[in-house]
């Protein structure tokens, strides 16, 4: 007979700790994942967007999600995104992720997610960046649009596959963000003037900025046919997602709240342009063309963020760190006298 589970709560410090030095094993849980999503093995329905008209730019997204085969686990991520924190030197998104029991129902952990949330994106990128370059070669120049926490987590995840490039370039709106960034990356680093100058000179580009809308227009750009990993979905006009190979996470997720794949569809009405998914790469049902740039546009799936944190909940219990609340479910039973 199913019993309530005890209910924990695992701190950021312990996330750190349970994902340190485990990129490679992570990059194994979201590819695992994505098949298992693939088979029909989940429920991921669409992303609830909390947003508030006093606070235009800020949002809380909720990403309902259950993981079935060996994972077993129901949940949810609670993120919220608030760009003007950045400003006052705080991180712009925090978040948090309840796991729920699959027998039960009852909610039995709490975990600090921002870090989960950037480790999921980061080997979801990374995994990407493997996969459709191993028909085209490895870039030898890499160049990230933005650099925040997720551009740092990606510049670690491709490292730990082995990924080493001949020069990093670095553009972001603020020139101490961009000279951080490339004070801690080991070989040739600069800090590009324009996001057309980084383009031009990668050959893998990641875009991980807080764009609301599309910022980079002309195609011309692209005519190197390099890779891109569109992390923050916003950034590519539809002229540019309409030049090349598109490659999403999963297609209904994608294309909505006006990502640029979104805007693509509205353009033309259909999503023609669309080539496939990760999956379909994963599988060898796709094979990616050189001689085109290659986009792929990730929306983030709720059943990536279960996975992670299905491991570090089951590592955090295995070391005997595990945070308890003792009696956090006080009211378990149907009848009871009156006091």
């Amino acid at each position: 007979m199913p019993t309530v589970p005890s209910f924990a709560v695992i701190s950021g410090a312990q996330v750190l700790d349970a994902l340190h030095g485990q990129e490679k094993h992570v990059i194994d849980l979201v590819e695992a994942a994505y098949r298992t999503h693939a088979a029909g093995h989940t429920v991921n329905p669409p992303s609830y967007f909390l947003r508030f008209p006093d606070r235009p730019s800020s949002r809380i997204i909720a990403l309902p999600a259950s993981i079935g085969d060996d994972v077993r686990v129901d949940g949810m991520k609670w993120i919220s995104s608030f760009p003007g924190n950045v400003e006052n030197g705080l991180p712009r998104a925090s978040a948090v992720l309840i796991l729920n029991d699959h027998d039960t129902g009852y909610p039995f952990a709490c975990l600090e997610s921002s870090v989960i949330s950037a480790t999921r994106t980061a080997a979801s990128a990374a995994l990407a960046a493997d996969v459709l370059s191993r028909d085209r070669g490895r870039p030898k120049r890499v160049g990230f649009i933005g650099v925040g926490l997720i551009a740092r987590y990606l510049h670690t995840y491709l490292n730990a596959l082995g990924w080493t490039f001949e020069e990093t370039g670095v553009f972001d709106l603020s020139a101490e963000h961009a000279a951080g960034f490339v004070a801690g990356v080991d070989g040739d680093a600069r800090v590009h003037e324009s996001a057309e100058s980084l383009i031009r000179d990668s050959d893998l580009v990641v875009f991980a900025t807080v764009a609301g809308k599309p910022h980079v227009h002309d195609p011309a750009w692209f005519a190197h046919n390099p890779l891109v990993l569109h992390v923050s979905l916003r950034d590519l006009s539809p002229e540019i997602i309409l030049d090349s190979v598109n490659i999403v996470d999963d297609v209904d997720h994608c294309l909505k709240a006006d990502t640029s794949p979104h805007l693509a569809e509205q353009a033309t009405g259909n999503r023609d342009f669309l080539d496939g998914t990760l999956n379909d790469v994963l599988t060898g049902a796709l094979t990616v063309p050189a001689d085109r740039p290659v986009v792929f546009s990730p929306f983030g799936l709720g059943v990536l963020d279960l996975a992670v944190g299905k491991y570090v909940y089951d590592t955090v219990t295995a070391t005997g760190d595990l945070t308890e609340i003792p009696d956090f479910f006080a009211e378990l039973k149907r009848y009871e006298r009156a006091r």
